[in-house]
């Protein structure tokens, strides 16, 4: 049966999944289940209800992306995006709490007013939210990137990681809501998500992700 993953392409934690795997070379299917509505089915493999999970075999379940990706780091270790040095590997584990919490925070409403809510809801999106989020949600946390970032091509020990993945991850969504990146008040975040965003294994699930936003708008 191999590896499956289950949950939808458009959440920012399915989708570090996927590129961790794509990384690393590994077939899989992809379920692409949404996390709206009970499933108890689902509930079953993941009891809080969230995505993604990932079932090895139909045996092995393994809920949540940080688990999932720790996973396939012990299991197929090569490449490797978990540094094998202690405090690299601290940080790597840092900046991926930092991009699933404050920052999927702050860059996901563009994409819930704009994106989830009409498209998927049903229902208007708000815009006083959007602007709320940018003037008061997203510079502390794009200023933050900027500065860690500096002049480094990667975020952890000078190659690429699961922090640079679970960071660019949420600017995706970001991206969909219709969210830019200030130039010139952040040129390295900016720089750095072009530079991550187009990496193979980002690049095709970004056209995907497009593909499938343009046919529901129609």
């Amino acid at each position: 049966m191999g590896l499956k993953l289950i949950g939808a392409g458009l959440s920012p934690f399915v989708r570090k999944v996927r590129v961790a795997l794509a990384e690393k070379g590994l077939a899989h299917e992809h379920d692409p289940l949404t996390p709206f509505g009970p499933n108890v089915e689902y509930r079953k493999l993941h009891p809080l209800g969230k995505i993604p999970t990932l079932t090895d075999d139909g045996e092995r379940v393994i809920p949540d992306s940080s688990a999932i990706v720790v996973y396939l780091e012990k299991k197929y270790p090569n490449p490797p995006l978990i540094s094998a040095d202690a405090y690299q590997a601290a940080r790597t584990v840092w900046f991926e709490e930092y991009a699933d919490t404050a920052l999927v925070q702050a860059a996901a409403i563009y994409f819930q007013q704009r994106i989830l809510f009409p498209l998927f809801m049903k229902k208007a999106g708000d815009e006083a939210v959007v602007e709320k989020a940018a003037a008061e949600a997203i510079p502390p946390v794009f200023a933050y990137l900027e500065a860690q970032i500096g002049d480094n091509e990667y975020l952890i020990g000078g190659r690429f990681s699961l922090a640079d993945i679970a960071t660019a991850s949420p600017f995706v969504n970001y991206q969909h809501g219709g969210g830019t990146i200030d130039k010139a008040k952040y040129p390295r975040l900016a720089s750095f998500v072009e530079r991550i965003h187009a990496r193979p294994s980002f690049k095709g699930f970004i056209a995907e992700e497009q593909g499938f936003i343009a046919k529901l708008k129609g």
